[in-house]
């Protein structure tokens, strides 16, 4: 694909990569006033109602009563493990910093990448060992300092941790599965299906009567989570319009230092809400390193796909 606008394409990426980066600090506001099913479910919902009303609109709903068996267990499948994605990454948030959660999130294109090589018999190029080399340093120089915590022993930190690596595990699933969807829909409507599955499959455990128990921020941080999905994903999906793909994944791999910088801001004007991380400079340093891994992956897989997944977690 040729640029067409890359200005407009890095802005929307940069957009994209800004609205997942805040996402994390937005939930430490709901975490602890609403469960995270119920949270994730608010946020499918209400996304599954706009991108269906969207494609009614366009006359491009799902065309359901022509998909096979298996392509319909194959849609049950996904949904699951994206509902699994955004319940578990949720759940992290009770014991992790959002900065921990988002640079350790990175993993999940990785495990793409590497099912991608098993089940469809991709290459794994230089770039991308290179990435994986960069991720792992990256992670040792991160967590420099809480080390102790996750080899140690089980405590919190490691019980945070365990989760996001299962997030990570459950969206690079949804993710070989979405390259074979992709086959018999488009992205929004398979996006549509998923949210609508995730909808289902989460209804029976929620507390929905818990909306009524959030303070005005609360409630406007619950509005912001839900909106993010359609902002996010139609900036990243207009981004793809207009850009090339590999350029738009690698600017998206920002997202980790949007997290971080959210976090300085809202740290020092609002203490008592939002707990200082006390990251040091290594962290820091590990951070930009990670980011730089998941950069160089981005660009060496989609260099030679130029398609890379259309939905993120979070």
């Amino acid at each position: 694909m040729s640029s067409r606008n890359p200005w407009a394409g890095f802005f929307l990426s940069l957009l994209t990569a800004l609205m997942w980066g805040v996402l994390p600090v937005s939930f430490v506001l709901l975490i602890g006033n609403m469960d995270t099913i119920t949270i994730t479910w608010y946020r499918f919902s209400s996304a599954a109602l706009f991108v269906l009303l969207f494609l009614w609109y366009k006359g491009r709903l799902p065309p359901v009563h022509r998909f096979s068996k298996k392509t319909n267990g194959l849609l049950f499948l996904a949904a699951a493990m994206l509902s699994g994605n955004f319940v578990l990454y949720l759940s992290s948030l009770s014991y992790l910093n959002p900065e921990s959660a988002q640079v350790l999130i990175q993993l999940a294109p990785f495990i793409l990448l590497f099912g991608s090589i098993f089940f469809f018999g991709e290459k794994f190029g230089r770039l991308e060992w290179l990435g994986v080399v960069l991720l792992l340093l990256g992670f040792a120089l991160f967590f420099n300092n809480r080390l102790d915590d996750i080899f140690s022993s089980v405590n919190d930190y490691s019980i945070g941790i365990i989760f996001m690596v299962l997030a990570s595990l459950s969206w690079g699933v949804y993710g070989l599965l979405q390259k074979t969807l992709l086959n018999a829909m488009d992205s929004v409507q398979l996006t549509s299906l998923m949210y609508i599955g995730g909808t289902v499959l989460l209804l029976p455990f929620i507390s929905p009567m818990t909306i009524f128990d959030l303070d005005a921020l609360q409630l406007w941080a619950l509005v912001f989570c839900s909106l993010n999905i359609l902002v996010a994903y139609g900036a990243f999906t207009e981004a793809l319009q207009v850009w090339e793909a590999a350029k738009v994944s690698a600017v998206i791999t920002l997202a980790p230092l949007c997290t971080i910088l959210s976090m300085e801001i809202v740290v020092r004007y609002w203490p008592q809400t939002f707990p200082d991380s006390e990251l040091n400079m290594l962290a820091y340093v590990g951070a930009i390193i990670v980011v730089m891994g998941s950069m160089l992956a981005a660009l060496g897989h989609n260099l030679q796909k130029q398609k890379p997944a259309t939905l993120a977690s979070k």
